[in-house]
Formats: structure tokens, sequence, C-alpha cells
């Protein structure tokens, strides 16, 4: 072998050397010619370039250095040191990531936040007032909670402000929304005392009341305290004070500072006395059990509590504290709109079905109050002795314009326009109907005799061959129950159905004919409606849509107009000839009269100048006093008084 093969193999060996220990390889013209004659490359990496033997092959004689590995000592003393810098690793790996996870936390807890906690929350009313707004525009009733506009911290006197940081959450100016110190006070507290203490702070209590519920849960304290945060980094705290003053609840349906102020004390809260403010700082500990209008001695014993505080806390000495009075309470009524109760009570629950939630501010609704007060004062026009009186009055398109549910709401809360009742005559409209229906007309002679085996006329007073038309407007029950089981009752059962009269009827009952299924004037009103419009059934409603649009619910059926005519013509005729003679008036009218067995219930419904009203005169199963009760006197006497007065011309 040439010396200059040898150099070459030998520079191979070299570059592969210092390619396991991840060098660069070397350049061959770096080296004089020398090099190759040492054997220290060759310990480099301590192996000896992968040729077995240690014999280089092609250089004869040549024996490579062995593997030289750490000795015993040298590996003891790495040992020892990997086990003296473990727990720093271990150490260093934890920090690491806990602050990468609490990052990712932080950054997700911020995306919630701003996503499901707006700040513009906070101004937002608590409670749930609401307002019933006529046809016309006009606030007709208040309910609910008392919420009155917010009040300003800078326009509070110091005295307010301290009472309540001073009961509510000493540090309050001077912690990030959460107070440690408070918090470790009540964890002591309840832990050794039994007492129950929240540590909430003012920021935490507004965090509830804004956007969370009162279920005293470790999940929903657990997220009051990034919320805190949250809320203490948008806002000043004098506007967490005033929006928390003007959120919380005082008891006795007032919520926030300003209409427990007025409620209780009858001035704003701008002009509270130190006393009158300790007693308002110690409700919202327990609003009910302190409220002023019902426990004032709790009141006012629990105010003593704040005074105590304000003197800890050093917003008054204690000879300042002494020298203040006992406050005395100027309970006042709330100035509440005028209240059509019956008509208000009933809407609220419908104005649910119409897509209005529990948080609903403003309901518009079909009641006319020019319409509401013609009906209470027709109700009130006619003597019925100690029964009960209930009007409605609608559209026919179901409009409720008015309901008077009882004589006086004051006396009387039920609203009978609402129960259930038997109808008497007022149902045989349906059976009319059907006839016509079946081919019949007005001119149609039917047998007004007595029945071997049915009912009796009223007064036994039989006409013997008269029309359909006069059979109707005398109110006939003998032509009534023939004409029943001549067209079929399951016929007339399902046409009242369809009018909207719900009540469970068996078409094999006889007395179906005479009104005695169970029906609410509301509906029977509707169901007359239906025959003013020609279209039905007629679905009584009294809200508008959420967006303040009256909606026609109605109108999946019509009435031949042939037929409606000959049935118009048949309900003047009752009017102008029949049982409803006390309902004339001077404009073209309609309607029928009913009286129940026993004259329990008296009922007249029909319509004039675009107006459908029932009239429903209701006596007690022990009232023997029953003045007037058939339906064509006081009900078509109420029923006129009420046209007159609503409806020009009439």
């Amino acid at each position: 072998m040439t010396t200059g093969d040898f150099v070459s193999r030998a520079k191979d060996l070299l570059n592969r050397s210092r390619a396991r220990r991840g060098a660069e390889p070397a350049d061959a013209r770096g080296y004089d010619e020398e090099w190759y004659r040492t054997a220290a490359d060759f310990d480099l990496d301590g192996d000896d370039g992968g040729y077995l033997d240690g014999e280089h092959p092609g250089v004869p004689g040549i024996e490579l250095p062995g593997e030289r590995g750490p000795s015993p000592a040298s590996r003891v003393a790495g040992g020892c040191l990997w086990l003296l810098v473990l727990p720093f690793r271990l150490i260093y790996s934890f920090f690491k990531w806990l602050a990468i996870g609490t990052g990712v936390l932080l950054l997700i807890t911020i995306l919630w936040l701003a996503a499901t906690k707006p700040i513009e929350k906070t101004l937002e009313p608590h409670g749930d007032p609401y307002v019933l707004v006529s046809q016309n525009g006009e606030a007709i009733a208040r309910g609910g909670d008392v919420v009155l506009a917010p009040v300003e911290a800078e326009l509070l006197p110091d005295h307010v402000k301290n009472a309540f940081i001073a009961t509510e959450d000493r540090r309050f100016y001077s912690h990030w929304g959460i107070d440690p110190i408070g918090i470790a006070r009540a964890f002591v507290s309840n832990l050794f005392t039994g007492s129950r203490q929240g540590g909430s702070t003012i920021t935490m209590q507004l965090a509830k009341v804004t956007y969370f519920d009162f279920d005293q849960t470790m999940g929903r304290k657990l997220l009051e305290v990034p919320t805190a945060l949250w809320l203490e980094t948008w806002l000043t705290k004098d506007e967490i004070l005033e929006r928390y003053l003007s959120k919380i609840y005082f008891g006795d349906r007032s919520y926030g500072l300003r209409a427990a102020s007025l409620r209780y004390f009858d001035k704003a809260p701008e002009a509270l006395t130190p006393a009158e403010a300790m007693v308002l700082a110690g409700l919202p500990k327990a609003p009910s059990n302190y409220a002023p209008s019902f426990h004032p001695e709790a009141a006012l014993k629990r105010a003593r509590v704040v005074k105590g505080a304000m003197v800890d806390a050093g917003y008054l000495s204690q000879a300042q504290a002494d020298a203040i009075p006992t406050a005395t309470f100027h309970l006042q009524r709330e100035r509440e709109l005028p209240r059509y109760a019956h008509f208000t009570n009933w809407i609220r629950k419908e104005a649910r079905a119409q897509g209005y939630d529990a948080d609903a501010r403003i309901i518009p609704t079909t009641l006319d109050v020019s319409i509401q007060r013609a009906a209470e004062a027709a109700v009130k026009s006619v003597n019925v002795g100690n029964a009960q009186v209930a009007l409605v009055a609608m559209r026919p398109d179901g409009a409720v314009l008015a309901m008077v549910g009882s004589k006086d709401y004051n006396t009387n809360q039920f609203n009978h326009a609402l129960a259930g009742r038997q109808p008497g005559s007022t149902f045989k409209i349906f059976v009319w109907l059907a006839a016509l229906e079946n081919g019949m007309t007005p001119d149609t002679l039917v047998s007004d005799t007595p029945m071997q085996a049915g009912p009796r006329n009223a007064g036994e007073k039989y006409r013997g061959e008269i029309t359909l038309q006069e059979a109707f407007a005398h109110s006939s029950n003998v032509v009534a129950t023939r004409l029943y089981e001549k067209v079929g009752g399951s016929e007339v059962v399902d046409l009242a159905n369809k009018f909207g009269i719900a009540a469970q009827m068996d078409p094999n009952d006889t007395s179906i004919p005479l009104g005695t299924a169970d029906v609410s004037l509301l509906e029977l009103t509707a169901a007359y409606a239906g025959v003013a419009r020609g279209e039905y059934p007629v679905v009584p409603y009294a809200v508008g849509d959420t967006r303040g649009a009256l909606v026609d619910h109605s109108g999946k059926y019509r009435i031949d107009p042939a037929i409606r005519a000959e049935m118009e013509q048949m309900l003047r005729a009752t009017v102008n000839e029949g049982t409803g003679q006390a309902a004339r008036l001077s404009i073209p009218n309609f309607g029928k009269t009913g009286t129940s067995q026993q004259n329990r219930n008296a009922v007249f419904v029909g319509w004039a100048g675009g107006i459908v009203c029932g009239v429903w005169v209701y006596a007690e199963a022990d009232d023997t006093d029953r003045t007037g009760l058939s339906g064509g006197k006081a009900p078509a006497q109420i029923w006129k008084s009420f046209m007159q007065r609503a409806v020009p011309g009439a």
C-alpha cells in the first residue's frame, strides 16, 4: 500500500469519527502529513470506527485503540449529581406547566366573561316590573316589582354610602373585587361559631344579582370570583357601588335604593338622614324579615347593628352615633296606575302564550280604556241583588276590548268571566245553525207543542205550529229538542266544538240543546263573534305579539253567507219581538238570551256597532235573592247600558 493510500484511508477514518461526534468533516488540506502517524484521533469517540478486532481493513499492522468507558468513580459521581439535580428539574417542570395552564385558563376565562358577562348588563334593572298598555298606547296597569331610576354615587350623602360599606364591605375601596381577609374571617366564624357568613364583597354581590341565580352552591360562589375581578377591571368603585345600590332587593317588592327610600320614608335617597340610611343599609341581609312595612321593630333593631358597624369602621364616633335619633317611617303606598284587575290578571298569563317572558317590561294589549270604563259603569247600573256579574266585550276577530269579572274586585276577586257555567238557551244558536245547514229556513214550520217525555217551555207556554224564526225568538225548548234529534246530536256537538266550545258533550244527551254543558262567558262570546264575523272559530286574545302587532288567530271555517244572513235575521227577531227586547237599541243589534235551570245563571250575548258582548249574571246556590235572573231581564239591561255607552248612536 502506498503512503498516499494510507493517508486517504486515515482521513476517511477521522471524518467518520468526527461525524459520530457531530463535528464537521475535516478539511484534508488543513493537516500536515505527519498527523496520521499518531493514534490520538482514534481515541476521540471511544470506538474503533466500526471495525472489528481493532484492525483497520487494508492497513496491516496498525491496531486501533479499544473502547474506553467511564470509570466506576465517575459513574457514581454522575449518579449523585443526577439525584441532586432531579428535584430542581421537577420543580422547574411543575412551575413551567403551571404557568402554561394558568395562562390557558386565564385566556378561557376572559373569553367566557366577555361572551357571557357583558358589563352593560349591570345597568339593567332587577326585579320583574311590568306595564300593560292599552291599544291606544295608554298605560293601564303597573304590576310586579317596583323598580325606579338608578342612584348616582356622587349625589348620595356620605352617610348613606358609608352605612352600606360599613355593613356590607368595609374594605370596598381597597380590594380588587374579592376580600381575602373577609373570606378568612367568615370561614373561621362559620367553623367555630356555627354562624353563616358569606365573605362576599359588594362587587361579588353585584355579580350575583346581575349574572347568577341565588342557589347557594360552591360552583356559583367560585364563578363569582372571576366575575368580580372582571367588573373591577372595567368599572370604577363608584360605578360598582351605585349599580349595586340600584339593583339589590329591599323587601316589599322594592328593588333599588330609590324605590325603597320612597316606599319606607317617602323621600328621595339623596335626602335620607343618617338614621334612615341605617335602616335601609340593614335590609339587604334579610329583606323579607326586616321590611319596615311588615316588620318595623325588626328593621329598627337591625338599624342599631348598622350603627355599631359604622362606629367600628370609623365612620362615626360613639358620641356621634349616640346623638342620632331613631328613624321614623313614612310608608308610601305605590302610586298605581288605574287597574282593570280582572283583565290585567288574566292578560299576564295570556302574555306568556304570545311569547312574552317573565322579564317583559311593557306589554301592549287590546284593551280599550273607554270601552272598559263603559263596561264597569254598565255593570253597576242595574240592580242584581246579591248576584255576581261578568261582562266580556270583543271585536269580531277576538280582540278583547273589556272584561269585568265581578261587580266589585275589592270584595270579589274571582273572575266569573272565565268560569264554566250553564249557558242556557244561548247554546241554541248551534242547533239552529245546524238546522239551517240541513236545508231549513227561518220560515220552516216546526211544532211548538208539549212533548210526552222531554223538556218543557218556560212558563208552560206553547204556540203550536210556528216558524223556525218564531221558535228561536221565543226560545222554545221543545222545538230545540226536536231539531236536535232531527239533525243529529253529533252534528250539533261537532259544530259547537268547531266554534270553540271546549266542553265535553255526549251527543246522546237530549239536555245539550238546552245549554246544560259548562261554558265560560269568554268562549261563548267568542263563539257568537264567529257568527258575527262569518268565520270561526274566533280565538279571543288580548296581547299583541312581541313586536307589538295584534295578530288575528281565527277563521278556519266559513259560514255560508246566506245561512249567516238567516241566522242574523233570527237573532234580530229575538231582540225586536222575542225574549231579548230589553236589549233593543236604536241601531241594528243582534242577540240571544239564556237562562239555566233554577234561574241561577242568566245570560245575554249579541253584537252591535262592531262590538260583540256577553253579559252573565250568576247567583250562588244558597243565594235566595235572584232579582232579574233571567236572560231577558238583568243581563239584557246591562248589555243595553253597555252598548249605549260604548257605541256611538246606540
